[in-house]
């Protein structure tokens, strides 16, 4: 079954989130959370040129982490905009220890249900 989550489209929402959510560091990503007054949990991805200069190297990384925070949507908090921020070491890393990484990051947030 495949999950339709909403994401966060405005850049004034980007940037509410940017400045006062609360940040959780990973190995290969960090989160920006803020709880909301929207029903659902709304989800932004973040892929720059610090992670790599190559446009194929950077959409692969922003595919790979959308795939996994869709198989992990359902089980996500209500009512949070999470902003993903990918960082470089993510370059070069198996599908499986970047999921691994951004569920330990997602449970040190505490953004699970």
């Amino acid at each position: 079954m495949t999950v339709k989550y909403e994401r966060i489209k405005k850049r004034i929402d980007f940037e509410k989130i940017f400045k006062t959510g609360k940040t959780t560091i990973g190995r290969f990503v960090f989160l920006k959370a803020k709880k909301t007054e929207n029903k659902n949990c709304r989800l932004c991805f973040v892929v720059g040129l610090k992670v790599s200069k190559k446009a194929v190297e950077r959409n692969k990384t922003k595919r790979r982490i959308r795939e996994i925070m869709r198989s992990l949507y359902l089980e996500l908090k209500p009512n949070y905009d999470i902003v993903v921020i990918a960082k470089q070491e993510i370059l070069n890393k198996k599908y499986t220890d970047i999921k691994d990484e951004i569920i330990k990051t997602i449970k040190s947030a505490k953004l699970f249900k």
